[in-house]
């Protein structure tokens, strides 16, 4: 794996990124999981938020590398990247394996089910409390962290998730036999 210092390096591009997110755990303020499914965006990539350039909207992107782009979804719910790359690249992070601080992510969401708590980007956000406040902010400082995995694990590829450019980009990826997925991903 790629480190910085003991962590994660945010300056590789975003599908090598995407790739060594699997299996390393997200925290905010000590309540997250083991990072179970990512996407990748790249600036060159039609269907990410910085190929048109830079917009109040997106302007974290073209920051610097390692820190959270927070957007919402549909007017609905936040969805929570990771800042990377060279120039303006992101990896969205999909669902995670909750392991820490399980009752307040119940809490928060309003439902028992262990599998459904961070079984997508939207539901992720809800249950760590991740939302626009958060844009912007340092992924390696308080109240986030996210630290390297121990082990490389079996990763499964495919086509990312409900967006209409680039849907044959096999940027999508995640912990190959994980029940924590977002959505199954298509048999090779």
């Amino acid at each position: 794996m790629n480190e910085t210092k003991g962590g994660v390096d945010f300056t590789l591009e975003p599908a090598e990124l995407a790739s060594i997110l699997i299996g390393a755990t997200l925290l905010h303020n000590d309540v997250g999981g083991v990072i179970v499914e990512t996407e990748a965006y790249d600036t060159t990539d039609p269907a990410s938020h910085s190929f048109n350039g830079m917009t109040p909207r997106n302007a974290v992107m073209f920051g610097p590398p390692g820190h959270a782009y927070v957007y919402r979804s549909y007017g609905i719910h936040w969805c929570v990247n990771v800042t990377c790359g060279k120039r303006a690249g992101a990896v969205l992070l999909r669902a995670i394996e909750p392991s820490a601080g399980i009752e307040i992510m119940r809490e928060r969401r309003g439902l028992a089910p262990l599998r459904l708590l961070c079984a997508g980007p939207g539901r992720l956000c809800q249950a760590l409390a991740i939302s626009i406040a958060h844009n912007g902010a340092d992924l390696e400082k308080p109240p986030f962290a996210i630290n390297p995995r121990e082990t490389a694990p079996d990763i499964i590829v495919g086509p990312r998730i409900g967006i209409t450019k680039a849907v044959d980009q096999p940027w999508r990826f995640g912990l190959k036999g994980s029940r924590f997925l977002s959505k199954p991903f298509p048999r090779a």
